[in-house]
C-alpha cells in the first residue's frame, strides 16, 4: 500500500535537520518531505510554494513559523490536508514588542551581524539545560548558518506580516494535534491551549523539559506523538 505523504514545515532559521528523527523513524507509516521555506517573504507565497510541490493530499506538520504556514495552507486549501500537527507555534499576530524585536534582528543582520543573531536567540529557542548540548545547540547554529542572512530577512518579513488567525481555527475539520514544549519561551502553553480549544476535537500534548524546538530537543517524545497521530 502506498504510504501517506507527510509534509514537514520548519521554523525560522531551521531546515530538515529539525525533523531528522521524524524523517528517519516514521517512514514505516508515511513518506516524509521537508519543505523549503527560505525563498519567500510572505506566508501566502510560502504556502503556495508548498502546495505546488506537495502531493494532491497529505498530512501536514509545522513548527513555529512552519505552523503559521500550515495555518495559511488550511485557509487556502483545506481539502488537501488529511491531518494537521501544530507544534510550538500560535495563531496570534505579533505584539508590538515582538514586532520591534524582529525589526531589530533584521537591522542587525543588515549591518553584518547575522552570526550574532542565533546566539542571541538561542536561550529562547531551547531548554536551558541544552544550551551546551552539541546535539541540540550546535544543530540549531548550523541550521541558521545554512539558512543564511537573506533567507532570515525574508522569513522575518513574512512573520511580521501575518494576521491573527484565531478566528479561522474553527474551520479546521481534520484530525489535529497541538504539541508544545512545557518551557517554550516564545509560544506559551496558554497559546497552545487556545489553539487546541479553537480547533474542533483537537488534542493537546505537552512535552516536559522542552523549549521551542520540540522535534529536535525531545525527538523520541515528539515522534511517538506523531506516530499515534498518523495511525489513530
Amino acid at each position: 500500500m502506498e504510504k501517506r505523504p507527510l509534509v514537514l514545515l520548519p521554523g525560522l532559521l531551521c531546515d530538515a535537520a529539525l525533523w531528522r528523527h521524524q524523517t528517519e523513524t516514521l517512514t514505516d507509516l508515511c513518506a516524509p518531505w521537508v519543505a523549503d521555506l527560505t525563498q519567500d517573504d510572505s506566508l501566502g507565497a510560502m504556502a503556495e510554494r508548498v502546495l505546488d510541490a506537495a502531493p494532491r493530499t497529505f498530512c501536514l506538520a509545522g513548527l513555529s513559523m512552519g505552523g503559521y504556514v500550515a495555518q495559511e495552507i488550511m485557509r487556502r486549501a483545506p481539502e488537501r490536508v488529511e491531518r494537521l500537527a501544530l507544534i510550538d507555534t500560535n495563531a496570534r499576530a505579533d505584539t508590538e514588542t515582538q514586532v520591534k524585536t524582529r525589526q531589530e534582528l533584521i537591522r542587525l543582520s543588515e549591518i553584518g551581524k547575522f552570526k550574532g543573531v542565533t546566539p542571541r536567540l538561542l536561550p529562547n529557542l531551547i531548554h536551558p539545560t541544552r544550551l551546551k548540548d552539541p546535539t541540540v545547540a550546535d544543530v540549531v547554529l548550523q541550521m541558521a548558518e545554512r539558512t543564511g542572512q537573506e533567507a532570515f530577512k525574508r522569513q522575518q518579513m513574512a512573520i511580521l506580516k501575518r494576521v491573527d488567525g484565531r478566528g479561522d481555527l474553527l474551520a479546521i475539520r481534520v484530525p489535529t494535534v497541538v504539541i508544545c514544549g512545557r518551557q517554550d519561551a516564545l509560544s506559551s502553553l496558554e497559546m497552545h491551549q487556545e489553539m487546541a480549544a479553537g480547533i474542533p476535537n483537537a488534542k493537546l500534548v505537552v512535552v516536559e523539559d522542552c523549549g521551542h524546538l520540540a522535534p529536535l530537543e525531545r525527538p523520541y517524545a515528539v515522534s511517538a506523538v506523531m506516530r499515534y497521530w498518523l495511525s489513530a
